[in-house]
């Protein structure tokens, strides 16, 4: 196990899915953990499994959406535990909808949550990251970010979320090195989680996706959480700007 012991972590989408698995991970290789999303009380009992298994945590109520409440997380965090050092972006949705039956709230919403939330988590962040010359910034983006294929219509807004999300990550890289801050970004394929079985993915859809992919089944969440305690760690440290692909093999074919 890495260890970040004394490291401080904040996840956004924590409440379930891949995000709670990220802050339990954390928290299990010794980092502090902010677990945010807009369910406080979904929030509280991810605080309460992490402290049970002897970590420390704190549950924060954040809409991404909203940049005073993310601007409110991060200096209660800094107030909590006296600095940031890493950073999940970790929130996003995802919903099937046709090209020309896409609303602008539709691609609003979407955009909104899954990429412009993460600018302003960022931002709110990278001062502090700045000032202490340390930080590890790490964006969960999509295999949607790249090479679409079966399983994928109906996703336009979706897939131009997360492709933002790719290049976000190697420009911010870019910008931030100098400061020993690394940002990248992991691209899961088909992942079990609370938020894939709310698509209710017509069997058929489902049934050619598990065919392309060379492992024939879904990536759990630990499978990514386990990457994300790895790029947050001293062993990842000159590994920055880059895209990680988990995804079973599904891009390979």
């Amino acid at each position: 196990m890495f260890n970040l012991s004394g490291k401080v972590a904040i996840v956004t989408g924590a409440r379930r899915g891949m995000g709670r698995t990220h802050s339990l991970l954390l928290a299990q290789a010794g980092a502090k953990v902010v677990v945010s999303d807009i369910d406080l009380e979904e929030c509280e009992q991810v605080v309460v499994e992490i402290e049970e298994a002897g970590g420390e945590a704190i549950a924060i109520k954040c809409d991404v959406t909203n940049k005073k409440e993310i601007d409110g997380m991060v200096s209660t965090a800094i107030k909590k535990f006296g600095k940031i050092d890493i950073l999940v972006n970790n929130v996003g949705i995802c919903q099937f909808k046709p090209f020309v039956d896409l609303t602008d709230e539709d691609w609003e919403k979407t955009i909104n949550i899954n990429l412009r939330g993460y600018y302003w988590c960022a931002k709110a962040v990278a001062p502090e990251m700045i000032k202490q010359k340390f930080g590890r910034i790490i964006n969960i983006a999509s295999i949607a970010a790249g090479q679409v294929g079966v399983g994928f219509q109906g996703l336009t807004h979706y897939c131009a979320s997360k492709g933002g999300i790719v290049g976000f990550t190697e420009a911010l890289a870019l910008e931030l090195a100098p400061y020993n801050i690394t940002v990248n970004a992991i691209a899961p394929g088909v992942i079990d989680t609370p938020m894939v079985a709310s698509v209710k993915m017509d069997p058929k859809t489902l049934e050619a996706i598990m065919a392309r992919i060379p492992l024939k089944r879904m990536g759990r969440p630990e499978e990514i959480s386990g990457l994300v305690v790895f790029l947050a760690s001293d062993e990842a440290s000159y590994i920055t700007g880059d895209m990680i692909i988990v995804d079973g093999g599904y891009m390979s074919m």
